[in-house]
């Protein structure tokens, strides 16, 4: 197969798009939609800012915290500082967390690791022998939220970037239609006002397939942990990652046509000015509700 822009050998087809890309150009056209996402999300307004980088040491976030280095390399009104979080999964983060720091170290970017057992006094191993019943992610999911906005808080943070790619929110944009949750479509990041008591998140990677993000970081010799959580055959998320994939197979585009979507809508139901956050009533974090869902699943 040849590049479709130059003739080259071809190393990835964009079935969406129809293109064949030789390396260079396949690199070229992940890192303009990265730059544009970037461009797009962050607002500078002349002024110093910092931004904290959520990093799991998988490929998406590795991926994350390469791309915005090399994109503000050189420039001195941006800070970037990166931060682990280790829920206490024996066995799974522990490799995932000596990539985050031997990458961190490798862009010279400061990095922190951050435990469930230090911030609520628990694991996620614990959690789950206790209540067997839950399904893990619904309680490490806000416990990894709420670890993640009060160390961005904690460091004065502008953005925290997470390393989400085009499957994974064009999954969750499905899960929220699903369900109905009109709110949780409408506060989706990447978000472009704040909070008190929340920074603002950023999703440099949203327009990048997960595919291609695999393949950018072999390219390009991205140290990345590949291993999965034990408890991930338990997600929700599997089932809408199952029709997306199959949606996409037979229509290419389907993701991106989901994301379209979500950007069209987002004005018409957008809450980012108009709801009021909550201070949880327990432990004062934000919340939609009065208590939040931390502290709901522990009492």
């Amino acid at each position: 197969m040849e590049c479709t822009l130059c003739g080259r050998e071809a190393v990835y087809e964009a079935r969406y798009s129809g293109e064949l890309l030789c390396m260079s150009h396949f690199m070229e056209s992940v890192e303009r939609r990265i730059k544009r996402e970037i461009r797009d999300q962050v607002n500078f307004s002349g002024r110093r800012i910092r931004i904290a980088v959520a990093i799991s040491g998988g490929k998406d976030s590795s991926v994350t915290l390469f791309s915005l280095a090399k994109h503000f390399s050189g420039r001195d009104d941006v800070d970037l500082t990166a931060f682990t979080i280790d829920e206490g999964i024996e066995g799974y983060r522990s490799a995932g967390l000596q990539t985050a720091r031997r990458l961190s170290a490798e862009l010279g970017i400061p990095h922190k690791t951050i435990s469930f057992d230090e911030v609520f006094g628990t694991t996620m191993d614990k959690v789950v022998r206790t209540m067997p019943e839950v399904i893990p992610c619904s309680r490490c999911g806000p416990m990894r939220r709420q670890i993640m906005d009060a160390e961005s808080l904690r460091i004065e943070a502008d953005y925290v970037a997470l390393g989400l790619n085009l499957d994974d929110y064009s999954q969750s944009i499905l899960m929220n239609v699903a369900r109905g949750d009109v709110d949780r479509l409408a506060r989706m990041a990447p978000h472009r006002t704040s909070k008190e008591g929340m920074v603002r998140r950023i999703l440099p990677l949203r327009r990048i397939p997960e595919k291609e993000v695999m393949l950018y970081a072999i390219l390009k010799k991205i140290e990345f942990d590949s291993s999965w959580c034990p408890y991930y055959g338990k997600a929700q998320r599997n089932t809408f990652r199952e029709v997306i994939e199959t949606l996409e197979e037979r229509h290419p585009g389907t993701k991106y046509a989901i994301l379209n979507f979500q950007e069209k809508i987002r004005p018409l139901i957008s809450s980012d000015d108009k709801k009021e956050i909550n201070k949880c009533q327990l432990c004062g974090r934000p919340t939609s509700g009065n208590v939040c869902s931390v502290c709901s699943a522990s009492s």
